[in-house]
């Protein structure tokens, strides 16, 4: 490596602030906005990245990883033995059925695609499975390569442009379906692939429902990639709400629901940037479009409704690090009402990492475990649920380290 260069931090010896320093500044975050993630002060964090300070505890090192992004511990400590992915979770052994599918085009195929009625009520079919299965992955992994193929082949054997468009709209679903399975497994080119053929797809439907969500998931793709993404993120967001926004007088329940799940993203986004009152004021106007709706009405894709809302308060708290305020809004959420199995583990996930945050480390474990039950697929693929577990691995408590490995054991990041 030349003088010059700037050291890998995958393949040089490193010290610990070294590899912090680099990874920070690949993610673009100054050293005062770490320094916020994380809790301590812009001067402690310098003197960690110049080697000044000893290596902290697992703890703050956990923490560290979270607001890096970082996606293998070993990437952040140097130590191949602590070789753990965090927000990447284990490849699912269906997904490189799924790959094969969306990477195939029969474009001289001859054979005839099923009627479009019958694809249609398949995915139908996907999406209720895909929120009452505690293994969703499993259940829509096994369905996705046959749902792709044949909306691919829908597109292309249309006869009209009518038919196209409403093909289009089917093979835009499928490619939002398997954006929920590839998310946080170890191939991101293949859910960017995903990602942008749901929205090329969306568009060639011109419908305005499918547009949104579309949006909606290529939004989540780009903030999911890290800071320097979040404007990209706002960018797509907020085109698509000017899309929606002369329909919504006399909108259909599900384009006010993608509308409303648009602006909680933008909500998101800024509280991943710890931007206060922009994530609060985006709640506000996605709860107003979500009391318009009836109150038993769920959403198909983004579960947004009434009664998600709750969970949604939630984790804007948690993304600000408002570690009370978390707990004081799971406190008045009620999960019972969301329908969705992995939905409702992701809200006891958004839960735990309050409690986590309000220093209550074995009302986190419980909160951990309620997910495991809802939906084990859900936490075994969520980096912040694997974060806290790992931490608490470590605890100097018997008992919540007790339950801690237990139930890392279950999810399947130690071995039993």
């Amino acid at each position: 490596m030349s003088s010059d260069a700037t050291p890998d931090p995958y393949a040089d010896p490193l010290r610990f602030g070294q590899r912090v320093q680099i990874l920070r500044e690949r993610r673009g975050m100054t050293r005062h906005q770490l320094a916020d993630f994380v809790g301590v002060s812009p001067h402690t964090l310098k003197k960690i990245e110049n080697g000044q300070q000893n290596a902290p505890g697992v703890a703050m090192v956990m923490r560290i990883a979270e607001a890096l992004r970082v996606r293998d511990l070993a990437e952040l400590t140097g130590h191949p033995d602590m070789r753990v992915d965090l927000f990447i979770g284990p490849g699912h052994p269906r997904l490189a059925a799924v790959k094969a599918a969306v990477d195939s085009f029969a474009l001289a195929s001859r054979t005839e695609p099923p009627p479009m009625a019958h694809v249609k009520a398949r995915l139908h079919a996907a999406w209720k499975a895909r929120h009452q299965a505690p293994n969703h992955r499993e259940v829509i992994g096994k369905l996705l390569p046959d749902l792709i193929r044949d909306s691919q082949a829908l597109c292309r054997h249309a006869d009209s442009a009518v038919d196209r468009r409403a093909a289009q709209v089917l093979l835009a679903d499928a490619y939002g379906l398997c954006q929920f399975f590839v998310a946080y497994q170890p191939d991101p080119s293949l859910l960017w692939r995903v990602a942008e053929r749901g929205m090329t797809a969306a568009q060639e439907s011109e419908d305005p429902h499918t547009v949104g969500v579309a949006a909606w998931l290529l939004a989540q793709a780009h903030r999911d990639s890290g800071p320097r993404h979040f404007d990209a993120a706002d960018a797509v967001n907020l085109e698509a709400v000017r899309f929606l926004e002369p329909l919504l007088p006399d909108a259909s329940d599900d384009v006010l629901a993608i509308a409303g799940a648009l602006q909680f993203e933008l909500g998101y986004t800024a509280a991943r940037r710890r931007d206060n009152g922009t994530a609060w004021r985006h709640w506000d106007k996605a709860n107003d479009m979500a009391q318009r709706l009836p109150r038993d009405y769920y959403h198909p894709v983004t579960s947004f409704s009434r009664a998600i809302m709750g969970a949604h308060a939630v984790t804007v708290a948690v993304e600000l690090h408002q570690g009370g305020e978390s707990v004081r809004q799971a406190a008045k959420a009620d999960e019972t009402v969301i329908k969705s199995r992995p939905r409702r583990a992701r809200h006891r996930i958004e839960e735990a990492r309050g409690f986590h945050l309000d220093g209550q480390p074995d009302v986190a474990i419980a909160t951990l475990e309620k997910a495991h039950r809802s939906a084990p697929e859900t936490i075994a693929y969520n980096g912040y649920a694997r974060r806290i577990i790992l931490e608490e691995v470590e605890s100097k408590q018997s008992e919540r380290r007790r339950r801690a490995s237990e139930l890392a054991v279950a999810v399947g990041i130690l071995a039993a």
